[in-house]
């Protein structure tokens, strides 16, 4: 999984020689926080049972996942509720939108079809940060021990963030929203 996810293609070597395959897909997938489903405050696991149920899935896979959020459950009052949200509609405007902006970003660079598949050239140019901006992310990475790659990880989320709210540059509130998408990578979970 991580040679795909990495690289966007698949290289399979058998005794007669290898193949190449292009291999660019988007992962989605879902775990319980706990063995039995439940919260770790409502677990009957112990937390060396969570532990290890958490650790069957590997750093560096996490470490190439782009975003990864605990939902949790949702109380009967607020499936009964009145309230409603944003309509598909507009959010689907918003995505075309962002999306329009990526493709004018990366006109001139035909490999390069969305934010996600930046190469560190294109972070440095299109992801630079404010300084108070660089040292809020400087904090975020000392305080969640975080690696390079969630870094390049998080750069690519916010420059998203930013596109989504019509935002030219990466500001604070683009990186802080990106960094609580790496909830696998807090102490919490570790």
């Amino acid at each position: 999984m991580r040679q795909p996810l990495e690289e966007g293609r698949v290289t399979i070597s058998r005794a007669a020689g290898s193949m190449t395959f292009p291999s660019q897909f988007m992962l989605v997938a879902a775990m319980n926080p706990t063995p039995d489903g439940k919260m770790p405050g409502e677990s009957r696991s112990s937390p060396r049972e969570i532990q290890n149920y958490l650790g069957r899935v590997s750093g560096p896979l996490l470490d190439r996942i782009d975003l990864h959020i605990e939902v949790p459950a949702v109380k009967f009052h607020e499936i009964t509720s009145e309230r409603t949200g944003e309509m598909s509609t507009q959010i689907r405007d918003r995505v075309v939108a962002a999306r329009q902006r990526q493709q004018e970003r990366f006109k001139e660079k035909p490999k390069i079809t969305c934010n996600a598949r930046m190469g560190s050239r294109e972070l440095k140019t299109y992801c630079a940060l404010t300084e108070p901006i660089m040292e809020l992310l400087k904090f975020a990475m000392s305080d969640l021990n975080l690696s390079a790659r969630a870094y390049d990880r998080i750069l690519k989320v916010a420059r998203t963030i930013a596109d989504l709210a019509g935002s030219e540059n990466i500001l604070s509130d683009h990186v802080s929203e990106a960094i609580q998408y790496r909830s696998l990578d807090r102490q919490l979970w570790t």
